[in-house]
Formats: structure tokens, C-alpha cells, sequence
């Protein structure tokens, strides 16, 4: 979290960029904007003050259970470190027991915590399939990414609509084509449940 000072620092760099584009910054439509691009920022770096092993930490429970669990389709975004232009996607994390689960809805809690950090696609992938690795102490982790950028829609190459995929396999992922091939076919088969 930005303490005040940082606030007005942020703020006043925001005033600034505004005046090397030429633009008024004290018109009414941009008045208040360094002040809304410094929450936004804010709120979108948030991932930077939370442990996301922490999250995972917190509901730990025993289970008998050796079968894949497989959360599909999280949404989120991100900030591409390269440009601070938005990254839009969505996550499927898998992970194999090993005589504990974790909380379902902390899997998506922890994305969000490496999401809101200025990241590149590459890594994020890696530290999610990381911190499940490193805490529940699974038979295996297998994290898919699916996002689009819009450093490559916006600007440089402009391509609209190109999807990026990453993939982080950790354990029983790697060594069993079986598994593997289970995980991929979950991830790619049409939605069954309607809502």
C-alpha cells in the first residue's frame, strides 16, 4: 500500500507525464486524474504488501484423496512489467495430493496475489505452480496460462486477439504422460456444468 508520501510522489509523476504529452493537466477532465491513476496503481500493484503462501497456509486440510484437483478458467489481469499495459487471462491449476488438499477458493486468492505485481506471463506461471509446490507439498502441480497482452494489441506488432500460453509442471506432471495428458484434456474439454 502507498503511504502518502508515495501517493503524492505517484501523483505528481502522473501531473508530470501529462505535461510532457502537452496536454493540460488542469482541465476539467484531467484534473483529478493523477490523483485516480495512483489508486488504480495502487490497487492493481496490491500484490506486492500479501505472501501469497500465506494464503495457502491458512486452509490446509488432511485428505485421503489422490485424484487431480483441477480449478479451471480463473480470470485475471496484470500489469506487464515491460510496458505497465494490461495483461487479460485466465489460469487452470491442477495440483495431485499427497495427503492434504487446500481451500478451493484460495488457489484463485493466490493468483491474484502474484497477478497484482508488475509480471511477465513466463513468471507468473512458474510462481504459481511454485507456491502450491513449496506449500500443500502435492504429488504434482500443473498450472496452464492463457492471457492476452496488450503491449503486443496496442502498440509494437499489433495483433489483436493473439494468445499467449504458458505452462509450469511440477512432479507427477513431468514424469507420468498419463497425468499429463488427464491435465490437458481437463483444460481443453468444453465446459459440461451450464450456470
Amino acid at each position: 500500500m502507498f503511504d502518502d508520501k508515495k501517493f503524492s510522489d505517484f501523483e505528481n509523476c502522473v501531473k508530470q507525464m501529462l505535461t510532457i504529452m502537452e496536454t493540460n493537466p488542469n482541465r476539467d477532465g484531467l484534473k483529478d486524474t493523477p490523483k485516480r491513476v495512483a489508486k488504480a496503481f495502487e490497487f492493481m500493484t496490491s500484490g506486492y504488501s500479501k505472501n501469497p503462501k500465506d494464503v495457502l497456509n491458512d486452509a490446509l486440510f488432511e485428505s485421503s484423496n489422490n485424484e487431480m484437483v483441477l480449478i479451471k478458467d480463473i480470470e485475471f489481469y496484470s500489469l506487464c512489467e515491460h510496458h505497465l499495459l494490461p495483461i487479460i487471462g485466465r489460469v487452470h491449476v491442477a495440483y495431485i495430493p499427497n495427503g492434504k488438499v487446500v481451500g478451493l477458493s484460495k488457489i484463485p486468492r493466490m493468483v491474484n496475489i502474484f497477478a497484482k505485481r508488475l509480471q511477465i506471463q513466463e513468471q507468473l506461471t512458474e510462481q504459481i505452480a511454485q507456491a502450491l509446490q513449496d506449500v500443500i507439498l502435492p504429488k504434482g502441480v500443473g498450472v496452464v496460462i492463457e492471457a492476452r497482452h496488450m503491449c503486443m494489441e496496442m502498440r509494437g506488432v499489433q495483433k489483436i486477439n493473439s494468445i499467449t500460453t504458458t505452462s509450469a509442471l511440477r512432479g507427477i506432471f513431468i514424469k507420468s504422460p498419463e497425468t499429463r495428458k488427464e491435465f490437458f484434456d481437463l483444460i481443453n474439454s468444453p465446459k459440461s456444468v451450464k450456470f
